[in-house]
């Protein structure tokens, strides 16, 4: 028997959903499966497209696994879409002239941006918004721009619009219906969404159209608008909506829709039952086009279930409803959000000085029908999975804010088993409580793996242990609290508190233990600038000013020197600064140079100083990476195997910032005799004649332990990897104030579990270590930098606020070896005085 040919045209994430469909039913050992993909790279998660800007890589956003297509014997023809179809041939033909007899025939090419058909709409300037290619080229034309202007207030649109923002542009949104977002939200969530989004410093134009593209020699330089105004601007981009990819289908016969879209059944198959359509080219049965990805993910299943024999599945609708984080907002549509049905009754809550607007749509008999959140969508959900049925309690209850007369009534026990809680991957709650932690469900269903919005409501599905909240403020540990802001995105101490804390903390003020903790796992996940608003509240008492705090009241500044290597031209600025401003100086155990003595009100002229020089902050005084020690390597030493100096210095600038539940501190020697100690260090590298070997959970100290062999022999691209996700996998799972030697030795399994899922992936989670930090890599600022650079945050640094020139008389400082020490006598006589006040 000949082997039956599979042949799929476009490669993106229903495509790629589907090859994994069919290799789990085993399909893919039983036929020939050959896929041609018109992008240059292999399919990737589009959903977060947008992540790009904020860090992400192309090729972290990829969603085929290494090998995944060698280990099923899948043929992928990147670059090389598909161009012709003969039907009575059973052929397909590529633009590169190949040419494939199929079996089956799979169309899977998704959609393509509508641009309108104004003139200008091809000058140099104007751009869509659907590739990593079309991010790459506006991303690079930015650079010369000024403003840009997004078509299209949509999903996209407003993802878009952000992306400009963030590239420094000032941004327009110019949208034809009479409000923002039309397809997922009502007025009233239109009206908080366009609040919110004007407060940002965006400018938003609805109920006005594009009407002409402005270009002087084919270069954009404008935008007439439907109403007779008009808006300068270097750069467009048009995310105006979608339509079906149907051409291919339209040229070899096969029925389509009036308005656009493959014809399926319930099957997927087209009018030839021979060839399937699924995802955003395919008209379904019911008569619509289905633009999200779960109901893609459906098709994909229900076609590799006819292949695999597998009954008679089949796919006749889906959920439309959507939660995402828009410009850092939560908006979120289910079920029939603008109430369409007969007789059916809203249920409002909407407070304009929050942005906050929710909405529900119920019948006459309490049925939940749909609903609008916008600015708070905490309980989607809960929503989403109860939207048919009358909800246990009364819906406005549902809909008002903690403290506002609404008891805790509702949590998911009420979901009955066969609610589905992951719309994404359709998993129930019944399936979802067959597991016991939220990596084994992620693992097992790919629940929580899409969206996530569906994340918070699986971790209260799971068993619950004992009360191992943070402390009395919240009821999570610190690694949950992480799981909370990283999906969940929040920015806020306060939001989370609110939101997440025990009922009794909410709307306070929170705690010492709570709020230090929470504040770096703000920094750690990209909080920004560390001082700046909120955040400067939660840090502990060095973070307050960026510099340690010594015995008497001074501060001793430590600038970064990666690897210990450093110029004589830099040595003699560290010798200027310290002799100029009369500080103490010595070197550190960590190959840098510490600088005492320094008053508050003097760290910004020190660090103009050392910035300038092109120094910059070394961390002495946050929980974060503080040093990665080096020996010369084999640069210098006749035993040196590797150059150590060289790695040291690429590791110190890859992770400096990176902030942890406890500092970090790290070595690279050169060879086995170990100069650089880095088996005492959090992460270790020793060089071999092979490459190096990785350590980890090490440390001096009170208590020291010998850190463990992690892998060996590793090359520099596969160290970089692994440290990468041990230190991500650390900052994730630790507990508050934890080394990594403490919490290498309380993990559930040791070195063991942690070989398995940094190195082999046992939790499939590496892929998400890596973007984290990757995002923190992309994201890091000099902190003195950035204090520096602005008037505002530079006006902390004084101390007194009533006179900010006026030194402390306290500090005071006399001589000895040739530089100074704090005055004991002084120091005494306020220690005396401070511990009789205290007793």
């Amino acid at each position: 028997m000949t082997t039956p040919t599979i042949v799929l045209v476009g490669h993106g994430m229903v495509g790629q959903h589907f090859l994994e469909a069919l290799a789990e039913r085993g399909v893919t050992a039983r036929a020939r499966v050959v896929v041609l993909c018109e992008e240059p790279r292999p399919a990737y998660d589009r959903v977060q497209l947008t992540s790009y800007f904020s860090g992400r890589t192309p090729d972290e956003l990829s969603l085929v696994e290494d090998g995944f297509m060698a280990r099923h014997g899948i043929e992928l023809h990147l670059d090389d879409p598909a161009e012709h179809i003969d039907r009575a041939a059973r052929t397909v033909t590529s633009r590169a002239g190949r040419t494939f007899t199929y079996d089956t025939l799979v169309l899977a090419t998704g959609s393509y941006p509508f641009v309108p058909p104004v003139p200008g709409r091809d000058a140099e300037g104007c751009f869509v918004y659907r590739t990593i290619e079309d991010l790459l080229a506006i991303e690079e034309y930015a650079k010369t721009s000024r403003t840009g202007v997004v078509v299209g207030g949509g999903l996209l649109g407003l993802e878009a619009a952000g992306a400009l923002g963030g590239l420094g542009l000032d941004t327009h949104i110019v949208e034809f219906a009479p409000r923002l977002m039309p397809v997922q939200v009502d007025d009233g969530g239109g009206a908080a969404l366009l609040r919110t989004i004007e407060r940002m410093g965006l400018t938003v134009h609805t109920g006005v159209g594009t009407q002409e593209i402005v270009s002087a020699d084919s270069v954009v330089t404008g935008m007439n608008l439907s109403d007779g105004s008009a808006l300068a601007t270097d750069l467009v981009v048009f995310s105006a909506g979608v339509r079906p990819r149907d051409q291919l289908a339209r040229d070899t016969g096969l029925a389509v829709g009036e308005r656009g879209g493959i014809v399926v059944d319930e099957r997927c198959r087209t009018s030839d039952p021979d060839v399937y359509a699924i995802g955003e080219c395919a008209l379904a049965a019911d008569g619509r086009v289905y633009g999200l990805v779960a109901p893609g993910y459906e098709m994909a299943k229900t076609v590799a279930d006819a292949l695999a024999g597998a009954g008679e599945s089949s796919f006749t609708g889906a959920d439309l409803s959507t939660k995402l984080k828009l410009l850092g907002v939560d908006v979120a549509s289910f079920g029939d959000a603008h109430g369409t049905a007969d007789d059916c009754l809203d249920v409002v809550y909407s407070d304009s000085r929050s942005g906050i607007y929710k909405k529900l749509v119920v019948a006459p008999d309490g049925t939940l029908l749909g609903g609008v959140l916008v600015g708070d969508a905490e309980t989607y959900g809960m929503l989403r999975p109860l939207t048919g049925s009358v909800p246990p309690v009364p819906p406005e209850q549902l809909v008002l804010p903690a403290g506002a007369g609404a008891p805790v009534a509702l949590g998911p026990s009420a979901l009955p088993d066969d609610a589905v809680v992951c719309s994404c991957h359709n998993v129930t709650k019944g399936q979802i409580c067959e597991h016991t932690t939220l990596p084994e469900v992620k693992k097992c269903t790919k629940a929580g793996t899409g969206c996530g919005s569906c994340v918070k409501v699986i971790g209260q599905l799971l068993p619950q242990a004992a009360d191992k909240g943070l402390c009395g403020c919240f009821p999570y540990t610190r690694s949950e609290l992480y799981e909370i802001v990283r999906t969940l995105r929040f920015t806020s101490y306060a939001e989370l508190l609110d939101s997440h804390g025990r009922e009794d903390a909410r709307g306070g003020d929170g705690c010492e233990v709570c709020k230090p903790a929470v504040g770096s796992i703000l920094a750690s996940l990209g909080g920004g600038y560390i001082l700046d608003g909120e955040q400067g509240a939660l840090q502990d008492t060095n973070d307050h000013f960026l510099a340690n705090l010594q015995r008497n009241g001074s501060y001793s500044i430590v600038p970064r020197i990666p690897g210990g290597e450093i110029t004589p031209d830099k040595l003699i600025v560290i010798g200027e600064v310290a002799r100029d401003f009369g500080l103490y100086t010595k070197i550190t155990g960590g190959q840098r140079i510490d600088m005492f003595g320094a008053r508050v009100e003097q760290l910004p002229a020190i660090w103009t100083r050392l910035v300038d020089a092109g120094f910059e902050s070394g961390h002495a005084y946050g929980k974060a990476l503080r040093t990665v020690k080096s020996c010369v390597g084999q640069t210098w030493c006749r035993y040196g195997v590797q150059d150590s100096v060289r790695m040291a210095i690429d590791l110190e600038l890859r992770y400096r910032g990176l902030r942890a539940p406890h500092k970090l501190k790290s070595a690279v020697s050169g060879c086995a005799r170990e100069c650089a100690e880095a088996q005492s260090k959090d992460f270790g590298v020793i060089a071999t004649a092979n490459g190096w070997n990785l350590y980890v959970g090490g440390n001096g100290g009170a208590t020291p332990r010998h850190a463990d062999l992690l892998a060996q022999d590793l090359s520099d691209a596969e160290l970089v990897r692994l440290i990468d996700r041990f230190l991500m996998f650390y900052i994730r799972t630790a507990d508050r104030l934890e080394r990594t030697s403490v919490w290498l030795e309380r993990l559930e399994g040791g070195l063991d579990h942690l070989r398995d899922v940094v190195v082999h992936d046992s939790l499939g989670l590496c892929d998400e270590l890596e973007a984290l930090m990757a995002g923190h890599v992309a994201g890091y600022r000099d902190e003195w930098a950035q204090t520096l650079d602005d008037p505002e945050r530079l006006r902390r640094f004084v101390s007194f606020v009533n006179a900010p020139d006026a030194p402390d008389p306290s500090v005071r400082f006399v001589p000895e070896r040739d530089q100074i020490k704090p005055d004991l006598t002084v120091l005494t006589t306020l220690e005396t005085l401070e511990g009789t006040l205290t007793r």
